[in-house]
């Protein structure tokens, strides 16, 4: 099945760095499934803002020789090592950057998250979201002028694990420059339930234009064990369904977190590397094959529109209620 694939139109993509810290690894990793996308976010373990001229210039050649595409950038901005009372300056200068990079890379989305509070001097909870809010209307304005996407991740910061304050952001962004990217499997390690959001984000499908695939249960300290996908408890395939069932059209980009975690400050062997990124992407495949594609549509559909359409009925009453 290829990134392609005719019969069923999906867009198959991975974070590099999750299968090698060079390029040339990462184009290897996926090209062997088949697919002819990647997601960057560090290329020889250097955050692609911060690569030298001469090392961007050479990934940039490596993926057009091997015909690979950029679907996203991974950006640092608002991310979990940058709290909400750091200098502003760092993201701006980080975008600036990344506009010139992503045009020559061909990619106009970059991800960014909603900036955790300072654990040592925190903002109180008014002054926090204030601070991000004008700081995310900011980026997006300067995205859109850029012809970007910032997509935030349901991850790290202020509207990391709640749907009603990522629709807040899409509401001060007036959706210009500014989208939502949607993790399968950040749950478990931020505790929330992936599921559960995902529903809850139906409704704005449209603004979701990029999904991360990751699987995981929860170990016995708590702490998320990642899986291949479909062999955690996260409910991946029927997430999926209902994504495309609901007119979802971006690609589904790998991020296993089994042999790479960033977060952790963990790497295994590069053999391992490359063996679990190429194994997660058949698992992925099978997924979609077996699992998702056959069932998309019909009675379940019916269903889960009707369950959206509660939703949204819901927070019209709310939103009635507010205004009274």
């Amino acid at each position: 099945m290829s990134s392609d694939c005719a019969s069923t139109h999906l867009l198959l993509a991975g974070i590099g760095d999750e299968a090698a810290l060079g390029i040339d690894g990462q184009i290897a990793a996926v090209t062997e499934l088949g697919w002819h996308t990647v997601e960057l976010r560090t290329v020889d373990g250097i955050p692609l803002a911060d690569l030298a001229e001469a090392a961007f210039d050479h990934a940039v050649g490596a993926l057009a020789d091997a015909g690979v595409d950029v679907v996203a950038v991974d950006a640092r901005i608002g991310g979990w090592a940058r709290p909400v009372t750091g200098d502003f300056t760092a993201d701006l200068d980080e975008l600036d950057v990344l506009a010139r990079r992503c045009a020559r890379l061909g990619t106009r989305y970059v991800r960014v998250m909603s900036y955790p509070n300072d654990a040592h001097g925190p903002l109180d909870p008014a002054a926090w979201e204030a601070e991000v809010l004008g700081r995310t209307a900011v980026l997006a304005h300067r995205a859109a002028d850029a012809g970007l996407v910032l997509l935030h991740e349901n991850c790290s910061g202020w509207a990391g694990t709640d749907a009603e304050r990522m629709v807040r952001l899409l509401d001060v962004t007036g959706g210009a420059g500014f989208g939502l990217l949607l993790d399968t499997g950040n749950g478990p390690a931020y505790g929330y339930d992936n599921h559960a959001l995902l529903r809850r984000l139906l409704p704005w499908t449209r603004n979701i234009h990029h999904v991360h695939i990751k699987d995981a249960v929860l170990g016995p300290d708590g702490r998320p064990d990642y899986r291949d996908p479909g062999a955690g408890e996260l409910r991946i395939a029927e997430g999926l369904r209902l994504l495309l069932d609901h007119g979802y059209t971006g690609a589904f980009s790998l991020e296993p977190h089994i042999a790479v975690r960033p977060h952790e400050n963990h790497r295994d062997t590069p053999e391992e590397c490359h063996a679990a990124f190429v194994r997660c992407g058949r698992a992925l495949q099978r997924l979609l094959d077996d699992s998702v594609l056959p069932r998309l549509g019909g009675k379940q559909a019916v269903q889960d529109v009707q369950d959206v359409q509660d939703v949204q009925d819901v927070q019209t009453v709310q939103t009635v209620q507010a205004a009274r």
